[in-house]
């Protein structure tokens, strides 16, 4: 079937935007049921998520053999946005008032939506990036003109347009830890603008079989600091998830602790074979965590595993004392329990995860089609 000329179209900016401000939207994914382990779009609540075969709408003849309501806006999904088109301008003729994500799930795993975050005392602006395809987060961080950014994606025109925004320079990027989930951006970032990349040399390794990775980097350790103007960034290092896992910490009110601990959960020590030791430096990362951070710390992650886990604002924070009330992992009372609990929650994860792996340490390169390929779907970091 030929794609129509003109059809209603809805960017993946404009369906978070309705979404977020309280208009009701319905999402209708035609593509086969399979795709949706992929990535889906999760921001509405279940059940306002359609999953429709594209070719079983457009043989119908009436709305109530789709068994779509008409009470809400309806956002037209497929892979990248042809089908969705055929099936929004049926819809349409049909009395829908339908429109095609514009782009489909290639342009929404790409899609970042910044928020601004509460600033610490030594910050003029924070901004938290919610990659909503993967659930991966972000973070800008500006002081005196001066910007870090931390766990950037490859796709960075975001976060570049917020720099502008703030009418700061960049200084510095880091990442928390080597992502098996996503592409990092931050290398590349940091060579383009001619400034330090840093990470924890423990992860410039290919974990699976111990070779060095290659790239170019200023390295971290446990209680060095980063100076972004007036802030002073300091790192603690938090091994468990990684070797070279560590957490940002701003005013010692503030932390960003990339895949050590989530909202709900902790980040998974079984992503490199090594589980019983990263399962024993997990355990004392939090142990030491628990010792030192006080209840008022913001806990801001990389990845969150389901809306639940957001605020009112939408944005992915909460103090450390209710994450310790909630946070089942950090309840353990001793090593031998915490240990039995994450035995009991690990498990497989996509084998793309070592090819990505090997991609942020330097030792493979990547084009876009194949890194949207390694890249589908949400994070699977957490344990649980």
């Amino acid at each position: 079937m030929p794609l129509p000329s003109h059809v209603s179209e809805i960017t993946p900016e404009e369906l978070v935007q309705r979404v977020e401000s309280g208009h009701a939207v319905r999402v209708l994914d035609v593509r086969a049921p399979a795709r949706l382990a992929t990535g889906r779009i999760e921001i509405v609540p279940d059940d306002r998520f359609h999953n429709i075969v594209g070719s079983q709408v457009i043989n119908k003849r009436r709305p109530e053999e789709i068994g779509l309501p008409k009470d809400a806006p309806v956002a037209v999904v497929c892979g990248r946005g042809n089908d969705s088109r055929v099936v929004a301008n049926f819809l349409q003729e049909l009395g829908y008032d339908a429109s095609s994500l514009q782009g489909g799930m290639q342009r929404w795993m790409r899609t970042v939506v910044p928020r601004d975050l509460a600033t610490p005392s030594s910050l003029d602006r924070f901004v938290q990036f919610d990659r909503l395809g993967k659930a991966a987060l972000g973070y800008l961080l500006v002081s005196d003109g001066q910007a870090l950014i931390v766990d950037p994606p490859r796709h960075v025109d975001s976060y570049r347009d917020a720099l502008r925004a703030a009418g700061a320079r960049l200084v510095a990027v880091a990442d928390t830890h080597v992502h098996a989930d996503y592409i990092s951006g931050a290398p590349s970032l940091a060579r383009d603008h001619g400034v330090p990349y840093h990470l924890h040399p423990a992860d410039n390794v290919y974990p699976y079989d111990g070779t060095p990775g290659r790239l170019e980097f200023q390295p971290v350790s446990d209680e060095s600091t980063l100076r972004i103007g007036r802030a002073t960034v300091r790192v603690m290092h938090t091994p468990g998830h990684t070797e070279g896992s560590v957490t940002y910490l701003v005013d010692d009110t503030v932390a960003l602790t990339g895949d050590f601990i989530f909202i709900a959960s902790i980040g998974r020590p079984d992503l490199a074979g090594k589980t019983e030791e990263w399962t024993h430096a997990l355990w004392q990362s939090v142990e030491r965590a628990k010792k030192a951070w006080p209840a008022t710390m913001t806990i801001l992650p990389a990845h969150y595993a389901s809306e639940k886990e957001r605020a009112q604002d939408r944005s992915v924070a909460r103090g450390f004392g209710a994450i310790l009330e909630a946070n089942e992992p950090l309840q353990m009372a001793d090593e031998s329990a915490f240990r039995s609990w994450v035995m009991s929650k690990k498990g497989s994860f996509p084998e793309a995860y070592r090819r990505i792996k090997a991609i942020n340490v330097g030792l493979e390169s990547v084009d876009d089609e194949e890194a949207e390929m390694l890249e589908a779907g949400k994070n699977e970091c957490a344990l649980g």
